[in-house]
Parts: C-alpha cells; sequence; structure tokens
C-alpha cells in the first residue's frame, strides 16, 4: 500500500510540476509523452518482477518436493548390505 501511495504521490507532483512549468504547449506535450513512457515502463518492470519471482518459486517448490521425495524412500534404520 505504502509503494502505491508513494507512486501516486510521484505521478501527481510530476503532472502540477508540467502543468505550471513556464514553457509552451509543445513543451509540455513532450515531457507529458515522456511520462506516460515512464509509467509503462515501470509498470512492465515490475511485472517482470513478479513474473520472475513467480518462476523461481515454482522451481523451489518442485525441488523441495524431490529432496522431500528422496528423504522419505531412505530408510535410516536399514542395515548395509554386504
Amino acid at each position: 500500500m505504502q509503494s502505491a501511495v508513494a507512486f501516486g504521490l510521484a505521478l501527481a507532483a510530476l503532472l502540477v510540476g508540467i502543468v505550471r512549468l513556464p514553457v509552451g504547449q509543445w513543451e509540455r506535450g513532450f515531457l507529458a509523452l515522456g511520462l506516460i513512457f515512464v509509467v509503462s515502463s515501470a509498470f512492465t518492470l515490475a511485472k517482470c518482477v513478479r513474473d520472475r519471482q513467480e518462476v523461481e518459486e515454482v522451481t523451489n517448490k518442485v525441488d523441495k518436493a524431490r529432496i522431500d521425495k528422496l528423504l522419505t524412500e531412505q530408510d535410516p534404520f536399514e542395515l548395509p548390505k554386504a
């Protein structure tokens, strides 16, 4: 929640800055297009990071299941065969 609020505040402050900047409409439009690119890139990056974490989580679950299977198949009280 804190990240969403911080992102919203930063976005609002940037928009106010673009509106109040003492430049022409073309410059404001250019800055607004840059802002749209930055915001969309931030969401894309967050999605990629989340997807990477999900892949690692699935891999860790599979590895843990394999180790659990190996451990349950082992009998620590079985005598070694000679």
